[in-house]
């Protein structure tokens, strides 16, 4: 009997190139149809093809879907292994194996609050309890999108969107069914623009 392809993901590179050569997380490459349903139903920009707008918001889809799932660094082709350095809100850089190592919702909410206001503790939390606490919480995934591209390589500066439906319990919190966002600015320098061939 011969198998079907799986559709290509349309907003992520390299999640079916060489799935045989990548060591995956959880054994083979992860599916986005639920998230990528929540993206296209709630986003509020549909950017053209091709446009800077596009490429950096499918950038930053595939970065965080590599953070996520590949266990290998060796195996990452959005960022160059050499140069990345992860900064958040002023905080100190992390290099490619540290935030590999941290996932995705720890290097990206640490934060140096005092523990009584921290709502997420990404200092108790490793990268297994980090995204089991997100997929209960979020069981349709936590969708993003590009708002606004400020500036051109070599230095991008954009705005973007992330977002969630609150529909399973979170640290003893139940489910409200209320969409969760929240804004944020952000730069990528040469790292990504070098990889995805903009000059």
């Amino acid at each position: 009997m011969a198998t079907v392809p799986a559709a290509k993901d349309k907003y992520r590179s390299f999640l079916d190139d060489e799935a045989d050569n990548v060591q995956w997380r959880h054994g083979a490459p992860p599916s986005y149809d639920d998230v990528n349903q929540l993206f296209e139903q709630g986003r509020t920009k549909e950017w053209e093809e091709g446009s800077l707008e596009e490429i950096v918001q499918n950038a930053i889809k595939t970065w965080e879907m590599e953070l996520s799932h590949k266990v290998r660094l060796q195996d990452f082709k959005s960022i160059n292994h050499e140069k990345f350095n992860l900064i958040v809100n002023g905080r100190e850089g992390l290099k490619g194996e540290e935030a590999l190592k941290m996932g995705s919702y720890n290097a990206l909410l640490k934060n140096s609050l005092p523990k009584e206001f921290q709502y997420y503790k990404a200092d108790e939390e490793s990268f297994e309890s980090s995204h089991e606490a997100f997929r209960s919480a979020f069981p349709r995934g936590f969708a993003w999108e590009v708002i606004h591209v400020y500036s051109g390589p070599p230095l991008i500066a954009f705005k973007f969107r992330h977002w969630g439906i609150f529909e399973g319990p979170f640290k003893g919190h139940a489910p409200t069914g209320e969409t969760v966002e929240f804004y944020g600015i952000a730069t990528v320098k040469d790292v990504v623009v070098m990889i995805l061939g903009i000059r």
